[in-house]
């Protein structure tokens, strides 16, 4: 999963920083595998271990299986997932700003203004039951 991250948002974003951020251990991580190798990847995390409310992050798919709409599928069982395992319904995330659409398509609305994280424009997104 750490060379998956580092792949995607390392080197393919062109983005210096701290990926492994100590919050690794807190949360439960939803892998998808392919083939024997993983191809997508988030972390999801109970209200107050990283915003008041449970939060997704660190989503990523590999880029040559992007094609095959595998983020939404990963999306669907990190929500899923959220519901399941910590039995919440609303959640934050801290998206990119183009994937925007993306999350919308999800459920999730954007609050408030964008915001430079990682020097990639960001803005915070939450879904409601």
């Amino acid at each position: 999963m750490f060379l998956l991250r580092s792949e995607v948002f390392v080197v393919e974003q062109n983005c210096v920083y701290q990926d492994i951020d100590g919050k690794d251990p807190m949360a439960m991580h939803v892998i998808g595998i392919y083939c024997g190798e993983i191809v997508a990847y988030c972390r999801i995390f109970k209200s107050g271990d990283y915003f008041d409310t449970a939060s997704i992050g660190r989503v990523v798919v590999r880029k040559v299986f992007r094609d095959r709409k595998w983020g939404f599928d990963m999306m669907q069982e990190a929500i899923a997932g959220v519901a399941t395992y910590f039995g919440e319904t609303n959640i934050t995330i801290s998206a990119q700003l183009y994937l925007k659409k993306f999350y919308e398509s999800l459920g999730f609305i954007a609050i408030g203004e964008t915001y430079l994280e990682d020097d990639i424009i960001h803005i915070r997104m939450l879904k409601y039951a």
